[in-house]
């Protein structure tokens, strides 16, 4: 899936130290590692609806040896970037409160950061979040939202999502922290943004320099993903749900994948799916875009999808492409991104429901009851 040349898609040079998350040049050493002038560091921008977790984003990436800096007035990013002396990477907290905010700002800068010499250094997380779940988080910590503070918080709520919309857009990543309590979201930006491993010089997948791209599985039960930039439906597959041995693994087992891949079908299908995505690839990259998820569902989340997510994200990976492969509903399987650890994210992770008469233990989350078919 590389250029018609036949190179590898290699994205570029290497933007720092092959040790921890740093990114900038190595101690004692003058200029890029390449050779070339230093550039500054690699930033990530968060912004996003208030509510929707930006502060426990800061907080995440400075655990990962991030230089965090919370609110900071967008009229200093480029002086702050054009620092040649900064080793670590930078997470930068923007909100609709910042000095001199305006979305108009936000887009130039970004157009500036995407342009010239320091194309790529820069990496827009938008965090969004449905206007339900914002309101009740507002009303549990009884916080005034900051842009309606004599008026009632769903004014708030569709006042910033209006004046974000075309932010949005323009978003590298997007996380929808609907469902997520706050661990979970920490553990997202950890699964995003810890050094990546051998190979990788250190920085974390979506960081890479070019096009970082992820494959995910997930069930249509559950929707979409939010941040999916191409969605697949595997749903036509035959489903190892209908057999009782297979029914308990999931796709990253060779029985499942055995299984999936004997589907006449099948071959034709990975085939033109591949074909479709050695494409879309390069004219992404030639566009400037820097993270590409694609995502790949079937009616449980479990086998179909996640056989063909693993096959893909082999073969991207075979042909150059820094890659990522994540799974929804088997991290969800597995408790991490759903189990609540205190009584704010047993809140959080909860549907708006009335609340009952009597006393409610706050640690208590009921299990998923949907039944039916899966796969």
């Amino acid at each position: 899936m590389g250029d018609a040349s036949g190179q590898t898609p290699a994205q570029g040079a290497s933007l720092g130290s092959s040790v921890g998350p740093s990114l900038g040049p190595s101690a004692g050493s003058t200029g890029s590692p390449t050779g070339g002038p230093t550039l500054g560091p690699v930033a990530v921008l968060v912004a996003g609806l208030s509510g929707a977790g930006r502060t426990t984003v800061i907080h995440a990436l400075e655990d990962l040896g991030f230089e965090a800096i919370n609110n900071f007035p967008l009229g200093l990013v480029d002086a702050l970037l054009a620092d040649e002396s900064a080793t670590r990477p930078l997470a930068l907290g923007i909100e609709t409160r910042t000095r001199g905010f305006s979305s108009a700002g936000l887009s130039d800068l970004l157009a500036r950061l995407r342009g010239g010499e320091r194309a790529g250094r820069a990496r827009l997380l938008f965090l969004d979040c449905d206007d339900r779940v914002l309101a009740r988080r507002f009303s549990e910590t009884r916080r005034r939202h900051p842009l309606a503070p004599a008026e009632d918080v769903e004014t708030g709520i569709a006042r910033e999502r209006d004046l974000l919309a075309g932010i949005r857009a323009e978003a590298d990543i997007l996380i929808d922290t609907t469902t997520m309590a706050p661990h979970a979201l920490k553990a997202e930006i950890a699964d995003r943004f810890a050094p990546a491993g051998p190979g990788s010089d250190g920085l974390a997948h979506d960081l890479q320099p070019g096009l970082a791209i992820t494959v995910s599985s997930f069930s249509y039960k559950r929707g979409i993903p939010a941040g999916a930039d191409v969605a697949i439906d595997c749903r036509f597959l035959r489903n190892p749900y209908w057999e009782e041995t297979l029914r308990g693994k999931d796709g990253r087992e060779a029985a499942v994948q055995a299984y999936v891949t004997d589907d006449p079908r099948y071959q034709s299908f990975f085939e033109q799916l591949d074909a479709l995505i050695a494409f879309l690839l390069p004219a992404y990259r030639e566009a400037g875009k820097v993270y590409f998820n694609i995502a790949l569902g079937c009616t449980g989340g479990r086998h179909r999808s996640v056989t063909t997510a693993e096959q893909l994200a082999a073969r991207l990976r075979d042909q150059g492409w820094p890659t990522a492969v994540r799974h929804r509903e088997l991290d969800r399987a597995a408790g991490r991104p759903t189990t609540p650890v205190s009584p704010l994210e047993a809140a959080q992770a909860l549907p708006a429901q009335p609340r009952a008469a009597g006393r409610r233990n706050p640690w208590h989350r009921p299990a998923d009851r949907a039944g039916g078919e899966t796969g």
